[in-house]
C-alpha cells in the first residue's frame, strides 16, 4: 500500500516489543504500512498464576526475541542491512522483559550500523492508530486504556502529547484482570468478561461510578473493584446463587460508562473533533459501540486499531519510532530500560 509521506524516500523501521508478556517484531513502512507483525503470546504460560510472572516472562523473551526478529524480517521481505532504524520500546514495563528487547535491539543496531529508537510504550499504542487508519493526523483525543494504563490523552502532534486524565489505582485492565480471577474465569480477564457478558443484563446489579469534582478526568476503579468483591462475599455468605453473566455485564458497564464519559468530555473541553481508543481494552466490544454512541451524538468522530493492535505488538512501536525518526530523535547504546517511564518524560 502507498502511503502518504513527506519524506523523499520510503522508512523502513524494525520494531521490536518486549515490555510485557508479548514477544513481539515488526517491519512497518513510514509509520502507516505493515510489512510484518510477529507476536508469540505467553498467555498460555501465565495463565495458571492468573497474571504475568516477571522472571518467567523474561527467561521466554530471551528465548524468543531472536527468532521472532528473523520471521518479521522474512516475513516483510526485507533483510535487515535494509532497515533504516531499529525502533524499540524502553519504558514503561517489566524491567527485565524491557531489558531483553533492548539488548537485542541494540546488538543489531550496532552491528548493521543503523540508528537506535527508543520508544514509550504509551505513545507506541497511540500510534496503532496510524497504522489502522493511514490518514489519521493529530489533534485528537486517545483513550489508552490497557492492564497497566489508563490515560486520556490529548495528541496535539505526533510528538506532543498532553495528559488530560489517568488512574489514581487500578489501570480499567487490571480492574478486568482481577474480577476476572475473583469469579473464576482466568486470565487475561478482559476478553473473558467481554465474552461472558454477552449474555448477561448489564442493568442487573447496581455497581459505582466515580466521578471527581472540579473538572477532574481522572479514574478510579478499586471502588468499584471493592464493590463487586462485596457482592461476591455477601451473596456467597447469604447462599444466594451468583449469575456470574449478569455480574460481568454490570462490572463492565461500570466501566465502559466512566471511560466513554471522561473521554467524551475531554474531547468537548479541548474542541476535538475525533476520539481515538488505544490499549487492551481498546478491543472491547461494548467500549467501542458506547463510545461511538456517545460520540457521535456530539458530532466527533471515533477511530480504533484491529484487536490485535490493541494488544501489546511490534508494528505499533515501528510506527511510533518512524515519527521519532522524523524529528530526528535517536538514542546511543546506552539506552536504559525505565519501568516507571511517564509519557511525556
Amino acid at each position: 500500500m502507498k502511503v502518504r509521506c513527506s519524506q523523499l524516500k520510503d522508512i523502513t523501521i524494525l520494531g521490536i516489543e518486549t515490555s510485557c508478556d508479548e514477544t513481539s517484531a515488526a517491519v512497518a513502512v513510514n509509520g502507516r504500512a505493515i510489512l510484518s507483525n510477529i507476536i508469540s503470546s505467553q498467555v498460555d504460560l501465565h495463565g495458571k498464576f492468573g497474571g504475568v510472572v516477571p522472571e518467567i516472562a523474561s527467561r521466554k523473551h530471551v528465548e524468543l526475541v531472536l527468532p521472532v526478529i528473523n520471521q518479521a524480517l522474512e516475513e516483510a521481505c526485507v533483510e535487515a542491512k535494509d532497515v533504516d532504524a531499529v525502533g524499540v520500546t524502553y519504558g514503561p514495563g517489566l524491567v527485565g522483559a524491557l531489558l531483553v528487547g533492548l539488548s537485542a535491539a541494540k546488538g543489531i543496531a550496532y552491528v548493521l550500523n543503523k540508528p537506535l529508537i527508543g520508544v514509550h510504550h504509551i505513545e507506541g499504542h497511540i500510534a496503532a492508530n496510524y497504522l489502522e487508519n493511514p490518514l489519521l493526523e493529530p489533534p485528537f483525543i486517545c483513550l489508552v486504556a490497557s492492564g497497566g494504563h489508563s490515560h486520556i490523552v490529548y495528541v496535539k502532534g505526533f510528538k506532543s502529547f498532553e495528559i488530560m486524565g489517568r488512574t489514581k489505582d487500578d489501570a480499567a485492565g487490571e480492574a478486568f484482570d482481577k474480577i476476572a480471577r475473583a469469579i473464576g474465569l482466568g486470565y487475561p480477564g478482559g476478553p473473558l468478561i467481554d465474552k461472558t457478558a454477552v449474555n448477561g443484563n448489564s442493568k442487573a446489579i447496581e455497581f459505582p461510578r466515580v466521578y471527581f469534582q472540579g473538572g477532574s478526568l481522572d479514574f478510579s476503579f478499586s471502588g468499584l473493584k471493592t464493590a463487586v468483591l462485596n457482592y461476591l462475599g455477601n451473596m456467597k455468605q447469604k447462599g444466594e446463587k451468583i449469575v456470574i453473566e449478569d455480574l460481568c455485564a454490570s462490572f463492565q458497564q461500570a466501566v465502559v460508562d466512566v471511560l466513554v464519559k471522561n473521554t467524551v468530555e475531554a474531547a468537548l473541553v479541548r474542541e476535538a473533533g475525533k476520539i481515538a481508543l488505544a490499549g487492551g481494552v481498546a478491543a472491547n466490544s461494548l467500549l467501542r459501540r458506547c463510545m461511538k454512541e456517545a460520540a457521535e451524538k456530539k458530532g466527533i468522530e471515533v477511530y480504533y486499531p484491529k484487536p490485535v493492535l490493541c494488544t501489546d505488538n511490534a508494528a505499533m512501536i515501528a510506527s511510533a519510532a518512524f515519527f521519532e525518526y522524523k524529528s530526528g530523535n535517536t538514542a546511543d547504546l546506552c539506552l536504559n530500560a525505565i519501568p516507571g517511564l511517564k509519557l511525556g518524560d
